[in-house]
């Protein structure tokens, strides 16, 4: 089967082959850093990872590059508010990502380029749209793309410039200085309250980049002024994605990207996860209650593009299920297994993967292996069921160690314990035996009793 991937500019599933055979390139639009991580960026994240391990998986070479966002608003007020510097702020929050991304399982891209190494390409952007009459410089400095000048605005979003018009009028109440209320910006002329490591010589005088122009100049800088993919969150659909496009198609005159991905929403409890309504998650605050691979499953048992609710329920739900799968990789330790796309289960994984990373459906079938090995023991069972989980960056770990993580009791105090419901249970003293079982569990540890012997898990 061929790679197939929904693609939002068409709005369709298309067959998939890069613009250079054997070889995609790959842009993601990464993190502002002005706060640690929160869960809708995991999720975008991971979901955009295992893209890359699945290309990689069907024999491309992969160029992926997933930027850092290092000068914007929202940083400059923080490092303000801080007392710091803004690269003191950002570098702290960069280690804190990688922190966070390398728990997780998301693997680093080719190139993390960050927005203040590239100003001078952002600038001949706006300076090559300028001599094509699709920016100007308004009376305060601030240099704006002239949104009506260029041809096909709203190809991404959908979205018609009438309507666009009217909402941004309602919107934008600073928009005197635009002569559109449409028109966005390419370059902030500095402002006197502004940190001078926030400012930077221009034709335009002192200032900073708009938002949008980051993600054009790096892209194109590293990837080529097309490239195959390019990707982020459905939030960034419009005006970002947009934007990129009206910027860089409009400086260059060739199509930015061929293929756009959009992951879905996060919800917590069913509404978007929000600061105002107190229902904001960092990682760290997830991390602190469930295990890294945990959450990184629970994100894998949906589709990249299907909106994601959060709760804790959902989560220990998805520890239950992955426990499962570790208990047929523990029962029967895997053989080392080599991918035959020909067989059977494995050709219904590619067939899942290979339509739109279809991982709901690949899932599926890890368990349809788990349930296989509990009943034939085969470890080449078990070893076909890791070989494609790794696919997904999942089952890696070792097994008995995942089982007994969060574990209350020390092994030596376990080990214990089940010696002498052994000999409570060869004197056939029952009722000894049930209490010191239910004294194990009443500690989080659950006995599991086989012909060869007596084994242990931590509770879910």
């Amino acid at each position: 089967m061929t790679l197939r991937i929904y693609n939002t500019l068409t709005r369709a599933t298309e067959e998939f082959s890069p613009l250079e055979a054997g070889h995609v390139r790959m842009y993601v639009c990464g993190i502002t850093v002005y706060d640690h991580c929160h869960m809708g960026h995991a999720r975008s994240n991971i979901a955009f990872d295992v893209v890359q391990r699945w290309l990689k998986a069907s024999g491309f070479a992969v160029t992926f590059v997933r930027n850092i966002t290092d000068i914007e608003d929202k940083i400059i007020r923080r490092a303000v508010e801080n007392g710091e510097t803004v690269r003191a702020l950002t570098d702290r929050m960069i280690a804190s990502m990688y922190e966070d991304f390398d728990a997780l399982g998301i693997e680093r891209p080719t190139h993390d380029p960050r927005a203040t190494d590239y100003v001078p390409q952002m600038l001949d952007i706006v300076r090559k749209l300028q001599d094509k009459g699709l920016a100007y410089q308004s009376d305060d400095r601030d240099v704006n793309f002239a949104v009506r000048k260029f041809p096909g605005y709203g190809k991404l979003s959908g979205k018609s410039l009438d309507e666009l018009h009217i909402s941004e009028r309602v919107a934008n109440k600073s928009s005197e200085d635009k002569q559109d209320p449409l028109d966005f910006v390419l370059w902030k002329s500095a402002k006197p309250a502004e940190p001078a490591d926030a400012q930077w010589d221009s034709p335009y005088g002192r200032g900073r980049p708009g938002w949008h122009i980051e993600c054009s100049a790096m892209s194109c800088a590293l990837l080529g002024e097309t490239f195959d993919i390019h990707g982020g969150g459905a939030d960034l659909q419009f005006p970002h994605h947009e934007n990129e496009i009206a910027q860089s198609e409009g400086a260059n005159g060739v199509p930015l990207a061929k293929v756009w991905m959009h992951n879905g929403f996060l919800n917590i409890d069913n509404e978007k996860m929000s600061k105002s309504l107190g229902n904001f998650f960092t990682i760290r605050d997830v991390l602190a209650k469930f295990d890294a691979e945990t959450l990184r499953f629970f994100v894998l048992r949906a589709h990249y593009r299907s909106p994601l609710n959060y709760s804790d329920v959902h989560l220990e739900d998805a520890r239950g299920a992955l426990k499962r799968l570790y208990t047929a990789l523990d029962a029967v330790p895997p053989a080392d297994v080599a991918l035959d796309w020909n067989e059977p289960h494995a050709a219904r994984f590619r067939g899942a993967m290979d339509n739109d990373f279809g991982t709901p459906d690949a899932v599926a079938v890890l368990f349809e292996l788990a349930a296989e090995a509990n009943r034939t023991r085969s470890p080449q069972v078990t070893g076909l069921l890791k070989s494609l989980a790794a696919t997904l960056g999942i089952l890696q770990g070792d097994p008995r160690a995942f089982l007994r993580a969060g574990a209350t009791l020390d092994e030596a105090t376990i080990r214990q314990r089940i010696d002498e419901r052994a000999a409570a249970k060869q004197a056939k003293n029952f009722p000894e035996a049930d209490r010191i079982r239910k004294e194990l569990l009443d500690a989080g540890i659950v006995l599991k009793d086989s012909p060869a012997g007596t084994t242990w898990e931590a509770a879910s």
